[in-house]
């Protein structure tokens, strides 16, 4: 169940973004969990000049949607890392292993 979201980053190019969420939930055994969410959309004009939005690609925009796309899990990925970073900097026990994200 999902308690409530946000956004957390938008990435543009051009007409097409993707929107990273940040979504807090509860598992199945009552913890508080939080997960993230990619969005992808199309901002468009329609006849009489309002801002529409769609989850509808033209061929042409297929390239943008792969670029924010890539994007989005970047940050994702290095966030996590940093993250990860943060986790092994605040523990007592040194290892001689190495991490390569």
């Amino acid at each position: 169940m999902t308690t409530g979201n946000s956004p957390e980053k938008k990435i543009r190019a051009g007409a097409v973004s993707a929107t990273v969420w940040s979504n807090e939930g509860t598992s199945k055994t009552g913890e508080k969990v939080e997960y993230k969410t990619i969005s992808l959309e199309r901002n468009y004009k329609d006849k009489e000049g309002n801002w529409k939005s769609t989850n509808s690609f033209r061929v042409n925009d297929l390239p943008k949607a792969k670029l924010v796309l890539d994007k989005a899990y970047e940050y994702l990925i290095l966030k996590e890392g940093d993250t990860a970073v943060a986790m092994q900097s605040t523990q007592s026990v040194q290892s001689d292993e190495e991490e390569i994200f």
